[in-house]
């Protein structure tokens, strides 16, 4: 079953701009099926092929000589020699756009050298799972409850026709595989995998939480060091984020470090080792997953449809928080994320606190983001949202 994905027009339109266009993403996101659906005309090459890797690092003139602009390259990671050959060829066409659409499963542009190399000439959209909007858009979300879909993630295959969608537990324990083998040997040298893994799960039981690198790296048997690499390598795989901060002149008496989360609320959910929606929704750690899925929602509209828009985190040293901060033309509003249905006036103290810190007048609006049906205020400027999807904001 094709779902269809909210930033196909934007692509369209990109490859119309700009010379190269990349879409970074995890594995199995749908990245090369959505540009292939779209982009029927490009010939499509998956650096996959190790032949065809080899050519391009050894023999990149033969190679473009054979496989002629517009063309598709699949897992360009693989071949980070190139980059400099697709920048001279793009240079030797300066009024032509649309030469060629990469992707990649790591983020290539964090690694050294390679974001000089196609600097101006390159659109880079970050790619994840279905949105709650597309997924909900599907059929298949007539028959399947939004706490499921908040448990199985949204990686596409696991919403495949159900004679033809695998189980859960058995495409994660092969996707967690498939990622250390080929993404993690590829970017950092591992001594033990099975280490890493563990790493992995502690860092999905600390989803939605603010990161304490060494305490992660304690609690694993690794230094703080070793810690700080392989949490780099989650964000330059894409399988996790970390949101940073707010803070203007008075940041000295606020926190000052990230809050770490995963890119899918299924996949958390499995290292976690929730082996049904209802186990999940009952336990502890239901709050920080929702705390996740609203954010990433967030984080994929303002990279999808509104780049000019800042998401934040605020927390002062008393411990007072909100969940998301919202920036868009020096306007703030103040997101709180709550697993509940009947919200109470105490699950707005941290947003209370952030108007007393920085002046009511700043916040244009806040919300709490509840598994609700129906929207409702309540009290002035604060108003109850359901929080599965995003949503319009008052006054920005």
């Amino acid at each position: 079953m094709w779902i269809e994905r909210e930033i196909s027009n934007d692509l369209h339109q990109i490859v119309k701009t700009f010379p190269v266009l990349a879409l970074v993403g995890p594995r199995q996101v749908g990245k090369s099926a959505l540009l292939e659906r779209i982009f029927p005309q490009y010939r499509h090459i998956s650096f996959d092929v190790g032949t065809l890797a080899k050519t391009a690092e050894t023999r990149p003139q033969d190679f473009l000589n054979e496989y002629t602009p517009p063309i598709l390259l699949d897992e360009i990671q693989y071949v980070p020699s190139f980059f400099r050959h697709i920048k001279t060829y793009v240079d030797s066409r300066k009024s032509e756009n649309g030469l060629f659409i990469l992707t990649g499963s790591q983020n290539f542009l964090l690694l050294e050298n390679l974001s000089e190399s196609l600097a101006g000439r390159v659109a880079v959209i970050p790619f994840l799972g279905l949105s709650a909007s597309e997924w909900q858009a599907s059929p298949i979300s007539t028959d399947v409850s939004w706490k499921e879909f908040l448990w199985r993630g949204g990686f596409p295959a696991l919403w495949a026709e159900k004679e033809k969608a695998p189980a859960k537990e058995r495409w994660y324990q092969g996707y967690v595989a498939t990622y250390l083998e080929r993404d993690v040997r590829n970017l950092l040298n591992v001594g033990s995998l099975r280490t890493f893994e563990r790493f992995l799960r502690a860092a999905a039981a600390r989803c939605g939480r603010t990161l304490n690198i060494s305490e992660l790296g304690r609690d694993v048997g690794i230094s703080t060091t070793t810690a700080t690499q392989w949490l780099s390598v989650l964000q330059a795989s894409n399988q996790v984020f970390l949101l940073e901060p707010y803070y203007r002149s008075l940041g000295k008496r606020l926190a000052k470090s990230p809050k770490l989360y995963f890119t899918d609320t299924g996949l958390a959910s499995y290292l976690m080792g929730y082996s049904s929606p209802e186990a999940l929704w009952s336990s502890k750690e239901a709050g920080a997953l929702w705390e996740t899925h609203v954010i990433n929602q967030w984080l994929r509209r303002r990279d999808w449809h509104d780049l000019s828009m800042g998401i934040w985190y605020w927390r002062d040293q008393a411990g007072n928080e909100v969940d998301l901060l919202i920036e868009k033309n020096q306007k703030l509003v103040a997101v709180e994320c709550k697993l509940t249905e009947q919200p109470e006036p105490k699950d707005i103290k941290g947003i209370n606190r952030l108007k007393d810190f920085y002046g009511a007048e700043q916040i244009v609006h806040s919300y709490l983001a509840c598994p609700i049906e129906n929207s409702f205020d309540m009290e002035s400027n604060v108003t109850v949202v359901n929080g599965w999807k995003t949503w319009e904001i008052k006054d920005f």
